[in-house]
C-alpha cells in the first residue's frame, strides 16, 4: 500500500486522548483505494461534554471530493459525556493520491463557549476502473424470453409479408409493358473504411487542439474515428454503444481478439479524459493516435482484386 493509505489507515484507529471534560475528535474512512466514482464513506465522531453540542459548518468543502450525502447519527451517551457523529458520502472523479482534508468541527457548550477542533486528513488512491488483461471477452447474456401469444406472433410475421406482395403485385399491374430501358451505370464503389479512417486521424494531428490546450475535444474526435471505423467495418453500432458493449458487439460478429483488445486499450484510455478528468501531454495524446492507427491498420484484411469497371450502361432486349 503506498504512503498516503498507510498514514490514513494509521491515523483511522488513533483516538485523542482528551483530559476529562475536553472535546475530541475522530475521523473514519471505509476504505483507502478507491476507483474512479466509487462512494466512500467518512464518518466524523466527537466526544464531547454533557449538555454542549457539536456541529459541522454549513457548507462543507472536501475538494477534490464532492459531497453526495451528509447525515447526522443519533448523540450517543459515554461514561465521559456524550458522542455526536456524522456521516458523509463523498465520491472522486479524478486519478492518483488524493488527499480529504480537515473538516472543522465546532463543539457549543452549554453557557455559549465554542471550542473548534479539526478532523485528520486522509490519502486515499484513486485508480482507473480495472481491466481484464488477459483479453478474455464476457460472453453475451442471451434474450430474455416475453410470453407472446402465438396467433400475435403469426400476425406480425404474415402481416408484412402480405402487404409487401399486395404492393408487388400492384407494381407489375401498373409498369408500362413495352419500355424496357437502359439500365443506369454504377457509380464508383466506396472508399475502404480503413482509409478513411486513417485520413480523418491524420487531419486531426494536423489539427490545433493540442496546441489550444483542447486536450479533451482531442480524444474524443479520436475516439469517434475509431468507432466510426468499427460501424463500418463490423457493423456494430459504436458510436451509440458504451466501450464494454462496442467491446461487446465486435465478440458478437466475430472481430479478432487482439483487435478488441488494442481497440479496449484506447478507447478506455479516451475515457479517462471524457469523464475521468484525466489530462495527458501532448505527447501523450500524440502516441495514443499512433496506437489508433496501428489497431486500423493491423485489422485490415489481405486486400481482394480490384474488380473490373463498370459499363457506362447495359441495354437489355
Amino acid at each position: 500500500m503506498r504512503r498516503a493509505a498507510l498514514l490514513s489507515v494509521l491515523g483511522a484507529s488513533i483516538w485523542a486522548t482528551p483530559a476529562l471534560g475536553q472535546a475530541s475528535v475522530r475521523t473514519e474512512v471505509d476504505t483507502t483505494v478507491a476507483t474512479v466514482g466509487d462512494r466512500i464513506t467518512l464518518t466524523v465522531s466527537v466526544d464531547h461534554p454533557t449538555g454542549s453540542r457539536a456541529r459541522l459548518p454549513d457548507s462543507v468543502s472536501v475538494q477534490p471530493f464532492e459531497v453526495l450525502a451528509l447525515r447526522a447519527l443519533p448523540v450517543e451517551t459515554t461514561p465521559d459525556g456524550a458522542r455526536s457523529s456524522f456521516e458523509l458520502a463523498l465520491t472522486v472523479f479524478e486519478l492518483g493520491e488524493l488527499e480529504v482534508p480537515g473538516i472543522p468541527v465546532e463543539v457549543v457548550a452549554a453557557d455559549g463557549t465554542v471550542e473548534v477542533l479539526e478532523t485528520d486528513r486522509y490519502g486515499i488512491e484513486v485508480v482507473s476502473v480495472g481491466a481484464d488483461e488477459t483479453g478474455d471477452i464476457r460472453g453475451i447474456r442471451g434474450p430474455l424470453g416475453i410470453p407472446i401469444s402465438s396467433w400475435v406472433v403469426a400476425l406480425w410475421v404474415l402481416l408484412p409479408l402480405l402487404v409487401a406482395a399486395g404492393l408487388y403485385l400492384l407494381a407489375r399491374r401498373l409498369r408500362p409493358r413495352g419500355e424496357d430501358r437502359p439500365l443506369p451505370a454504377l457509380g464508383p464503389l466506396a472508399r475502404p473504411a480503413h482509409e478513411v479512417a486513417l485520413e480523418a486521424l491524420a487531419e486531426l494531428e494536423a489539427s490545433p487542439l493540442l496546441e489550444q490546450g483542447q486536450v479533451k475535444e482531442f480524444h474524443i474526435a479520436a475516439s469517434d474515428i475509431l468507432r466510426t471505423y468499427v460501424e463500418e467495418r463490423f457493423r456494430v453500432e459504436a458510436l451509440e454503444m458504451t466501450t464494454r458493449e462496442v467491446l461487446d458487439g465486435l465478440a458478437s460478429a466475430g472481430a479478432d481478439a487482439s483487435f478488441r483488445v488494442g481497440l479496449r486499450t484506447f478507447l478506455e484510455a479516451c475515457d479517462l479524459v471524457k469523464f475521468a478528468k484525466a489530462r495527458p501531454t501532448a505527447d501523450e495524446s500524440l502516441a495514443a493516435l499512433q496506437l489508433a492507427r496501428r489497431i486500423i491498420v493491423e485489422s485490415v484484411a489481405v486486400a481482394s482484386p480490384e474488380p473490373e469497371p463498370a459499363t457506362a450502361g447495359v441495354e437489355v432486349g
